[in-house]
């Protein structure tokens, strides 16, 4: 029987998958392109052409994890990838009587709110920006199904091939007019933590059907920025204004469970990819 079909194995759908695997639990996946992830089934498909889709069915996996990602920054881009993609392969698996779960990988995006309080998963969401409500329509899809569903929604993920504030952090220039909050995972968070969800699934224990992933300090971007120039030595003035909108996520629910996060904070986890970036470089 298959444990886990996910469908969007990029970046961060292909760790989930990696990690799976290597607990060992079946894994099928769904991608783009034909690039293996060793140890897991691969179905190239687009879920914006539901034709392609067929292979998906026959599959009948106990967990779907929809983990894709938009192509561009339109609504129409995002209404093609989050909510007529998820309606496609979700009626890939009308006949599955194995479905137990399916998880949604959403955005913090969906809180468009401005406020000083922190935002948890209980908070409701007020999106501000078409991505916000298309993520949510998504999200609201997953209302007509008769299986238990989880949403997940993800603040900035940051990581291996993700360097944009690492990037920013060494060209004064570039950085943002407004000191603004930010929140953010790192990827290797992000996926343990579905795996840790998916094991809870199987093991047949309760899962809430909300949650926020991001870790346990929220910052201002300058912070962030200037803590990296320093550590960079990227000769950066210091920049220091009033904080500007933005939002502060509390990760309280996904800390509940029992998981515990490898890179608690941005410091933790961007001391350990600066050292990855460092230690690949030719000496």
């Amino acid at each position: 029987m298959l444990n886990v079909l996910i469908v969007g194995c990029g970046d961060l759908g292909g760790e989930v998958a990696s990690q799976l695997v290597q607990v060992g639990i079946t894994v099928a996946g769904v991608r783009r392109s034909d690039n293996a992830i060793e140890g897991v089934s691969l179905i190239s498909a687009d879920v914006t052409q539901a034709e392609s889709l067929q292979a998906l069915q026959p599959l009948q996996p106990q967990i779907l994890i929809y983990c894709v990602a938009a192509n561009g920054q339109t609504d129409a881009q995002y209404k093609a990838h989050y909510v007529d993609g998820l309606r496609n392969v979700l009626a890939t698996q009308a006949e599955n009587k194995n479905l137990k779960h399916v998880f949604f990988v959403s955005s913090t995006r969906v809180y468009g709110q401005i406020t000083d309080e922190i935002l948890d998963a209980s908070t409701v969401a007020i999106p501000a920006d078409f991505g916000g409500e298309r993520l949510l329509e998504a999200e609201c899809v997953l209302n007509s199904l008769s299986c238990n569903t989880t949403i997940l929604r993800l603040s900035g993920i940051y990581g291996a091939g993700r360097l944009r504030m690492i990037n920013m952090a060494q060209s004064p220039e570039k950085w943002p007019l407004q000191n603004s909050w930010t929140n953010r995972i790192h990827r290797d968070d992000a996926a343990a933590f579905m795996v840790f969800l998916v094991q809870q699934v199987l093991a047949d224990k309760l899962v809430s059907k909300c949650y926020i992933v991001t870790d346990s300090k929220p910052a201002t971007q300058f912070e962030v920025l200037n803590w990296l120039a320093n550590r960079m030595d990227a000769n950066a003035v210091a920049k220091n204004s009033p904080i500007a909108g933005g939002k502060r996520l509390g990760n309280q629910s996904m800390l509940a469970t029992g998981f515990s996060l490898q890179y608690p904070d941005y410091q933790i986890g961007y001391e350990a990819l600066l050292m990855s970036i460092h230690n690949a470089e030719p000496q």
